[in-house]
């Protein structure tokens, strides 16, 4: 990771959102001395005391407004059920692009790779947006009309963009799901072709991209992809992240298409997963150039990142012992 400090916008931040990148949001503008409010349904998030917490409904701008009058920064780190995106996206986006539009706070905004749709290419940040699926092309409309409002001059608006996510939880497809079956020497069984190159990406990387995007005007009007490792395929995530655990390599394979199809017929989740995958069956990689050249940003060393995970689920298994 880049040894350069990150420098918040001077004033009060309003992040949104308390899962993995929110929390991280919110760390990373606490450690470089920035005022923070952590605004989530729960109320939830890091229990620090320099974040301030509130419960908040964030597809109301007065609730939002409540939380925080005057913010410089408000970060959209909201992650709603994915079952659920074209129903509860459409008034949380609008919700932040008037709170921005009434207050002047900079809209920075916490997307993904799925705007693109199915390529064959590393992703860069100037591919069309040819999403595949009405889910996608909802976020795709979140940065389209927030990227309107910032060239009409209505707002400032900035957007970062990840790749799935390696992190402890249920959010990571590396996470729950899988470490503890590492930890345990048992085989794991992953989704689609785990030979393909896949990008992962860090959510302090995420964190650290996007206060920085926020707080320089080169990062105001266009969306940056996350710094973030060389892709690794899903098969050489699970050796790595068994050899950093010092376990004998565990077996890791795919899941048979028929068995899907049988736990989609109970679980929306797993039948959701169909329109995304092409994801999991081909390369997966992203271009972070353009945000590494202008911001001298680089990922967290993948054995940094490697060695936190085993360390969190070590933590986990101790408590519950």
């Amino acid at each position: 990771m880049s040894t350069l400090p990150i420098t918040p916008a001077p004033g009060t931040h309003l992040v949104v959102g308390a899962g993995e990148v929110g929390s991280a949001v919110a760390l990373v503008l606490a450690d470089a001395g920035a005022a923070v409010v952590l605004a989530s349904r729960s109320g939830r998030g890091p229990a620090d005391p320099r974040i301030a917490r509130v419960r908040v409904d964030a597809s109301s701008v007065d609730a939002l407004l409540a939380a925080c009058p005057d913010a410089v920064v408000i970060y959209n780190c909201v992650n709603p059920e994915y079952t659920r995106w074209t129903t509860d996206w459409p008034p949380m986006a609008q919700a932040f692009l008037d709170y921005a539009e009434r207050t002047g706070a900079v809209l920075a905004t916490v997307s993904n790779l799925y705007g693109y749709g199915p390529v064959d290419v590393p992703m860069t940040e100037g591919l069309p947006l040819a999403a595949a699926g009405e889910k996608a092309r909802v976020r795709v409309r979140m940065w389209q009309d927030a990227k309107a409002a910032n060239d009409a001059g209505r707002i400032r608006a900035t957007e970062v963009r990840g790749s799935d996510y390696i992190c402890p939880g249920a959010q990571s497809m590396l996470g729950d799901r899988v470490m503890p079956r590492i930890l345990a020497g048992k085989n794991v069984q992953l989704i689609g072709d785990i030979d393909q190159p896949h990008a992962w990406t860090a959510p302090v990387d995420v964190a650290r991209m996007i206060v920085t995007a926020a707080a320089d005007q080169r990062g105001w009007g266009r969306a940056w992809h996350v710094p973030s490792n060389p892709p690794r395929a899903q098969r050489e995530a699970v050796a790595d992240l068994a050899a950093a655990a010092g376990v004998p390599s565990v077996k890791a394979s795919a899941a048979p298409p028929a068995l899907l199809w049988g736990l989609g017929l109970f679980q929306p989740m797993i039948r959701e997963l169909k329109e995304t995958d092409y994801q999991r069956t081909r390369p997966y990689v992203l271009d972070d150039s353009a945000a590494r050249t202008t911001f001298a940003l680089e990922p967290t060393p993948w054995p940094e990142l490697l060695s936190g995970m085993v360390a969190h689920y070590h933590g986990a298994q101790a408590v519950a012992a």
